[in-house]
């Protein structure tokens, strides 16, 4: 973990803010998870990985796109280490997935692009969750703000949110 990095007690997290969401779901969803509001930007998968000083792999990237078919959102957890292979995906699963307006996500979410977290949104969103974020027994997902983040163990985290696991890219 950083040295910069502060740890969000209740005490110490906005109420109504976007982290305050993510704290308040966490306890809902009984998910054990430790908040962390870094010193320097944690938008980028590397940036988060050296942060919270672990392996970009156990970062999770949250990537929300519109599914062509239903016109609603849909989040996709993807290992930091992962890029989502979009072709792949449509190939294997057969959706169709559109990037959407940063507005919208802001607006059905709650949260800023590079701040979505995986827990906390305004409105249900459909969730699916790279099976490989499953090797690790932590992750760190975005904690609803630019600079902050959780960690979780990825398997309670999936059993809370009902994440389909799928694979982002085709085997190696």
């Amino acid at each position: 973990m950083s040295k910069t990095a502060i740890e969000m007690t209740p005490e110490l997290i906005a109420k109504g803010s976007s982290m305050a969401r993510v704290a308040h779901a966490a306890t809902q969803a009984a998910l054990n998870i430790r908040i962390l509001k870094m010193a320097q930007s944690t938008r980028t998968a590397q940036e988060a990985a050296d942060a919270a000083r672990c392996d970009v792999s156990q970062i999770v990237k949250s990537l929300i796109f519109e599914n062509t078919e239903t016109r609603k959102l849909e989040l996709m957890l993807v290992s930091g280490a992962h890029n989502a292979d979009m072709d792949y995906i449509s190939e294997r699963y057969g959706w169709s997935f559109a990037r959407c307006d940063v507005r919208r996500v802001r607006d059905e979410t709650g949260f800023a692009i590079g701040g979505v977290a995986p827990i906390g949104h305004l409105t249900p969103i459909k969730v699916y969750m790279d099976r490989t974020l499953l090797d690790h027994a932590e992750v760190w997902a975005a904690a609803g703000r630019p600079d902050s983040v959780f960690s979780v163990d990825p398997k309670a985290l999936a059993s809370a949110i009902d994440a389909e696991m799928i694979d982002v890219r085709a085997p190696v």
